[in-house]
């Protein structure tokens, strides 16, 4: 299951409650409460980076692996390329006053997913996050 959007600017929560209702989600509470998080964090990063006044399209869809334990979601983009896996974790320790600005909605993800990828391919950003669900 997946959707364009287009344009994104002020799409955030249309985009997030489109990857929530798909059939592909699970029902389990905890689990959908990571998979929304981390979600939520990455469709924020593209909204608000990806475009110069967020004028530009996102692509947004989930599916299942064959044995329907795995969910895959996966956000597409042909924003500025910029692979949020290669920033460096936070450093958690540190108190927020002292800590670099940004940076802890993708360790969120991290932390939340089992997996996430990042590709920038044909003038594309892709992200992939994955979430075992069974």
């Amino acid at each position: 299951m997946k959707k364009r959007f287009n344009p994104i600017k002020d799409k955030s929560s249309e985009i997030i409650e489109f990857l929530m209702a798909s059939p592909d989600m699970p029902t389990d509470e905890a689990i959908r409460f990571k998979i929304h998080l981390s979600i939520e964090e990455a469709v924020e990063n593209v909204v608000r980076y990806a475009y110069e006044g967020g004028i530009g399209w996102l692509e947004a869809g989930t599916s299942l692996d064959k044995d329907r334990l795995v969910l895959t979601v996966e956000l597409r983009d042909a924003g500025v390329p910029f692979n949020p896996l290669e920033r460096e974790d936070p450093d958690i320790t540190l108190s927020a006053e002292e800590r670099e600005m940004g940076g802890l909605g993708i360790f969120l993800c991290k932390q939340m997913m089992d997996s996430l990828d990042y590709r920038y391919e044909d003038g594309n950003n892709i992200l992939t996050m994955t979430k075992k669900i069974s």
